[in-house]
């Protein structure tokens, strides 16, 4: 703990020496006495309707577009993985973890509108590009009361840029790097390279506002072969482009469209082992998602607006990979995935309050080779009806109450309230505190996957619906060596459900100074696990899913936010995070669960070794100094995650210290910039700067790589 302490501060002051000399280019101004600016930032995720986040009353933070921009983030991934208390999970692409849950439980939306396209439950961050992103608003805490299943944990909102102001503008950027050697030359056989290209236009005629987008990232990407710490390069391809249309029919009426279209291809080449044989892989993986949207948007009078959204997805994936053990063998995978949805709500407002509801209808439907064959589809619908009323009793206090009811086709009906309340002190401080139900029903994967990877020494797993038949059918051809305890657990699988309560407020006691803290509990009920069910003669498991836990995360967040002065800025950020399954700590309890000590000799375990579910970091932290005095600019940002427990070591089935962990670390980020009179912006910046590398555990996690990157106005 001390040596990790002793490399924080070393990396601290390393960041802070790195960023005075940037400063030592520009000078200090006058002294900035304006109130700090995301206080009054106008979200409209935490509530569906336009609220100064001063006025919400649940925890919610915004990313806005030139910290996105000075960051130098491409991808989602990128800018995400700098929020406090947010870790990018790895496997099945990167998916986000928020408040301890895994990324199941978070909507990610573009634009209020969701994506699709999971795969084992995690939504590729990586898939949506950041180049025309106006803010990024995060809700943390149950939000299925406004945004139903999916939204247990929170909402992550992508709010794309449309302003529609005459513009065009072009940006390239060059990134390179060398994993294996810290240092890579540009153009080198040996070093990894990162290009995007970017185009972005928009203008209006008469009442019709037009806007583009276009993006080509083209890097290579790494995969590790077992056994080795070598980088095999993987060529990586993403497109995408966005159309946004606008027209005003009047004052009152006004009508949005939006096609979105994001293409990814991925080659690939990787070995994976299990039951002692390795087997390797090459072969290719690509995504297309297509997102289509409209927005009628009426005000019937200053007190009553109605909107209108239409919605329409769809993603397709494929990969197509050979074995060079089994050379006449094949795996074709096809994943395609159709969302539809109508919703109205309307928006009425009195004085002292304000009422929100709404209803729709949507449409979800599959065509796998994981289920059963591409031409066999699986569909859900599921009908929906929502209500929240915002209502100030007096002038410091706002008290928000919302329902949301979901009747889904393939399971009973569910409601999920939330209660929030917001306590405004005085100009200094102000409290807040919200409890809300949220849900997630079972999804296609857990219940009519039928799958076996070839690519991964031949385990299976069968969604809950088939898997009692495929097995006993299996036991019937003599095929099954062992049946599992937990194969008499298989049944229909019921929803998820967790109530989430969050405590917080913001202190700012100087116009300077101010700070957001939360405290957070979330209990989860009836979580879906993955389970061995049995083994077949050759040893290859099965596996299914059950309702097996109840589980909780709990924790503290922090956040501080110091201006110097006009230019100079620190931000910081903090989470504690405990998480546990209640049905471990029983066991403990029940003194029925031993370990080792560590001189190999076996013991009864206790609660001081338990460490909770696996994954998750106690302690994350990130730490930002800026400068920025509109014509240069300069950050430096460390990134601090604790160790966390990857395997059950010792075998007795609970996580605990004696098994086995992924060692903390720290990550530095710096970038530099300079804004020119002709409307050219330059910047540089290296990710990453201390190259640290986990190819076990952080397999996303590149290198060193330093970047150059140059935006031209060719319209000024």
């Amino acid at each position: 703990m001390h040596q990790n302490t002793t490399k924080m501060k070393k990396i601290i002051l390393t960041s802070a020496a790195a960023l005075y000399s940037a400063i030592l280019f520009a000078q200090f101004g006058p002294e900035d006495t304006t109130r700090p600016k995301e206080l009054d930032e106008i979200v409209v995720t935490a509530t569906r309707t336009e609220r100064k986040i001063s006025n919400v009353a649940v925890p919610v933070r915004v990313i806005d577009q030139k910290t996105i921009q000075q960051a130098g983030s491409l991808r989602l991934r990128d800018i995400l993985q700098e929020q406090a208390g947010l870790y990018m999970t790895n496997g099945f692409g990167v998916g986000v973890q928020m408040q301890g849950l895994s990324p199941d439980y978070t909507l990610i939306m573009v634009d209020g509108e969701p994506l699709v396209g999971r795969t084992a439950g995690v939504l590729d961050l990586n898939r949506v590009a950041v180049g025309n992103v106006r803010k990024i608003e995060i809700v943390k805490g149950p939000s299925s009361s406004l945004y139903g299943s999916e939204a247990m944990a929170g909402v992550i909102n992508v709010i794309t840029d449309n302003s529609f102001r005459k513009k065009l503008n072009a940006g390239i950027r060059y990134g390179f790097g060398n994993p294996d050697k810290g240092w890579g030359l540009p153009g080198a056989s040996s070093t990894f390279e990162n290009m995007d290209f970017s185009l972005q236009g928009s203008t209006t005629i008469g009442k019709l506002g037009i806007q583009f987008f276009s993006d080509a990232n083209l890097f290579d990407a790494v995969s590790f072969r077992l056994y080795s710490a070598e980088r095999v390069p993987q060529p990586v391809k993403r497109f995408t482009n966005q159309l946004q249309l606008s027209y005003r029919f009047s004052q009152k009426t006004k009508l949005s469209l939006s096609v979105r279209d994001a293409y990814d291809h991925i080659k690939q080449e990787f070995a994976t082992t299990n039951n002692g044989g390795i087997t390797h892989s090459y072969g290719r993986e690509a995504n297309n998602d297509l997102n289509m949207n409209a927005v009628l948007l009426h005000q019937f009078s200053d007190k009553v607006k109605n909107t209108t959204r239409l919605y329409a997805t769809t993603y397709n994936g494929s990969q197509i990979l050979h074995f060079r053990e089994f050379t006449d063998s094949v795996y074709d995978d096809e994943f395609r995935q159709h969302f539809y949805r109508a919703e109205n709500q309307t928006d009425v407002s009195w004085t002292r309050s304000t009422l929100t509801a709404g209803g729709g209808y949507a449409i979800d439907q599959v065509n796998s080779t994981r289920y059963d064959d591409i031409s066999s589809r699986k569909q859900n619908t599921i009908a929906y009806g929502f209500a929240q009323y915002e209502w100030r009793p007096a002038d410091a206090v706002t008290v928000i109450a919302g329902v949301r009811y979901d009747d889904n086709k393939l399971f009973a009906a569910a409601f999920s309230p939330k209660l929030a309340l917001r306590y405004t002190v005085s100009k200094k401080l102000s409290l807040k505190a919200s409890v809300g139900r949220g849900f997630k029903a079972p999804d296609f994967r857990q219940l009519y996957l039928n799958f076996t990877n070839n690519a991964a020494g031949g385990y299976s797993v069968f969604g809950s619906i088939d898997a009692v038949r495929i097995i006993d059918q299996l036991n019937r051809l003599g095929q099954i060596a062992e049946i599992r305890d937990d194969y008499s657990k298989l049944k229909q699988l019921t929803p998820e459900y967790s109530t989430g309560v969050n405590a917080g407020g913001t202190y700012t006691p100087t116009d300077k100074l101010n700070f957001n803290f939360n405290v957070f509990r979330n209990d989860i009920e009836n979580l879906i696990d993955a389970r061995e069910v049995a083994v077949r003669s050759n040893g290859t498991q099965i596996y299914s899913y059950i309702n097996v836990k109840n589980a909780f995360t709990q924790g503290v967040e922090l956040e501080a936010a110091y201006q110097f002065n006009e230019k100079f800025r620190v931000n910081a950020g903090y989470q504690y995070l405990y998480t546990a399954d209640k049905a471990d700590l029983q066991k403990i309890d029940s003194k029925t669960v031993f370990t080792r000590d560590e001189n190999g000799f076996s013991r009864l375990l206790t609660k001081a070794d338990y460490v909770g579910l696996p994954n998750r970091s106690r302690n994350m932290a990130n730490l930002k100094l800026s400068y920025d005095n509109k014509k240069f600019f300069a950050t430096s940002r460390i990134l601090y995650r604790s160790k966390w427990v990857v395997s059950d070591a010792d075998g007795n089935g609970l996580y605990n210290k004696q098994d086995e962990f992924a060692k903390g670390y720290v990550q530095l980020n710096i970038s530099a910039g300079r804004q020119f009179k002709n409307g050219i912006r330059v910047q540089g910046g290296m990710d990453n700067v201390l190259n640290y590398r986990d190819i076990n555990n952080l397999p996303n996690l590149a290198g060193r790589m330093i970047y150059l990157s140059a935006q031209f106005k060719l319209i000024p």
